[in-house]
């Protein structure tokens, strides 16, 4: 019986999740055209909101957790475990003050509606995992646009998503890149929990209705003196401290 309102309701998700993709894509093309970036982003913030809140649609309960104030007047790196493409909306909206830009793998970038878009429009890092070149070149150039507009960056440096909720080991790599030209940037754990149960075989249907999602932001590191290992290893403890609370 559970298995058949979990495909009724992500039925129900998937169809208002479609809809919203393609109308607010609409909204960003003119929102772009006839006002600029700031304008477009705007937009993002609200598709993003309307994304978290039709999670309800499903049963799903959510929870995002700031437990520490964060500057507006320098770059952040927030650094995030991995577990769904539901990650990112709620991180979006609720940290919308500080202007995510995401890493991403190349491949969102093209297709989408509305997700690929604003891909391109935010600056965002597309990177080729296949090419290591080419994706610290795309990651130091996030890192010098962050740098100069005091706007943050997000990364999950697992590389793809855990389907099993244990982390994989953080790749230092992406991090030094990001923090190379924003050398004052903060770097700022979050640790997310639940998804992987709302989306187990990462393809959105269906999805496990009921399920618990959490974003809990963690106390800030200064990057200042450490290494990227170092910042790496800080990162995904302090988010296995906080999962296992």
């Amino acid at each position: 019986m559970k298995k058949i309102i979990d495909y009724i309701l992500s039925s129900v998700y998937l169809v208002y999740f479609g809809l919203l993709l393609v109308v607010f894509h609409a909204l960003q093309v003119i929102a772009f055209n006839v006002f600029g970036r700031n304008a477009q982003q705007k937009v993002v913030f609200v598709l993003n909101l309307l994304i978290t809140l039709g999670w309800y649609l499903t049963g799903t309960s959510m929870k995002f957790t700031q437990k520490f104030s964060l500057p507006t007047d320098r770059p952040i790196v927030f650094i995030a475990n991995h577990q769904s493409t539901f990650d990112i909306p709620a991180i979006y909206w609720y940290l919308r003050k500080y202007q995510p830009i995401f890493v991403s793998k190349i491949e969102l970038a093209k297709g989408i509606p509305s997700i690929s878009y604003n891909l391109h429009k935010s600056n965002a890092a597309l990177i080729d995992r296949k090419d290591g070149k080419q994706a610290v070149s795309e990651i130091l150039r996030l890192s010098k646009y962050i740098g100069e507009n005091n706007y943050s960056a997000v990364i999950f440096p697992e590389g793809t998503r855990s389907r099993s909720g244990v982390m994989k080991p953080f790749a230092a790599g992406g991090i030094n890149a990001l923090l190379k030209k924003a050398p004052n940037a903060l770097v700022v754990p979050i640790a997310i929990k639940g998804n992987n149960k709302f989306d187990p075989n990462s393809g959105l249907f269906p999805l496990v209705s009921f399920s618990k999602l959490s974003w809990t932001v963690l106390e800030p590191i200064e990057p200042k003196g450490k290494t990227g290992e170092e910042i790496a290893n800080l990162s995904q403890e302090a988010i296995r401290v906080a999962l296992e609370a």
